[in-house]
């Protein structure tokens, strides 16, 4: 399907042909390298090559670590005594394992000794499997939980607004866009979103037309961060105070300053004190 899709583009002549994904991968480094003369840009891909095809990867680890402070600060705003934090993934993967480290390095960050949990889908499109995990969670005491997961992570939000809705003080956090909506759970518009990791997809693809227009255009890798506005974090849940709002930023910019450094691999995370020495992401 990927290949057929990716020739009808190229013999259409577009100024840029645009793919997202690393299952677009293989196929990508096909139809590029057969074609020399025409401009690709893949997305979430950063190992393939070629002077006509640009990668673009985004610091997920560090829009994350913002989650995971504004998780922790409200819990503690919540009067929440030991609260435990869960972590869900879609397929274990290098790309996924930023979102689940980040995440759990920004609520250690402002809670030290807090519990983590994970679990992974195997899946992206398992929103019930996640759903049923979402629920053995909060009944167990999970405060609040992230879910990277593709269309799976549906189900965490799922369970969130049935049990915000009975008045249970849980939440869940969305992943690559403002999922705020995604939770609404009554007439008034509250939303068991919390907030949002954002993933500004949009950065990439006016970065590489830009390129395609200016005759700058090249084979390379460009990771889009903090710094360059490629991720952050949604603020449209009222539920996420002021004063949360306000730390985030301070962290935020010291991020982007170079005074915090979040590791984006499990391998860098188990090195630093106090990191969960379980978790089931891989860096592979």
């Amino acid at each position: 399907m990927y290949i057929p899709n990716l020739r009808q583009a190229t013999d259409e002549g577009y100024d840029l042909i645009i793919a997202t994904g690393f299952t677009w991968s293989d196929s990508m480094a096909t139809v590029a390298g057969n074609n020399p003369n025409q401009k690709y840009l893949i997305v979430d891909v950063d190992w393939l090559s070629g002077a006509n095809l640009m990668q673009a990867v985004y610091a997920e680890h560090e829009g994350s670590y913002l989650v995971g402070v504004a998780t922790a600060l409200k819990a503690i705003e919540d009067g929440i005594q030991n609260p435990r934090f869960g972590f869900i993934g879609g397929v274990p993967g290098a790309t996924i394992t930023k979102f689940e480290v980040g995440y759990v390095q920004g609520i250690l960050s402002v809670i030290p000794n807090a519990q983590i949990v994970d679990y992974y889908v195997n899946s992206w499109e398992d929103a019930a499997s996640a759903k049923t995990q979402a629920k053995t969670w909060y009944d167990t005491g999970v405060y609040a939980i992230y879910s990277a997961a593709g269309s799976s992570g549906n189900g965490t939000i799922a369970q969130a607004k049935e049990y915000r809705l009975e008045g249970r003080n849980i939440w869940a956090i969305g992943v690559d866009s403002d999922q705020f909506e995604d939770g609404i759970y009554n007439n008034a518009g509250d939303s068991a979103v919390l907030t949002s990791m954002i993933k500004r997809v949009e950065s990439s693809v006016i970065y590489a037309l830009n390129a395609a227009k200016n005759k700058t255009f090249k084979g390379e890798v460009i990771t889009f961060d903090l710094k360059g506005d490629g991720v952050g974090y949604s603020a449209s849940n009222p539920a996420l105070s002021n004063g949360i709002v306000d730390q985030l930023e301070v962290v935020k910019a010291k991020i982007i300053r170079g005074e915090i450094t979040v590791a984006p691999t499990l391998a860098a995370a188990m090195r630093l004190p106090g990191f969960p020495q379980n978790l089931r992401a891989v860096d592979d």
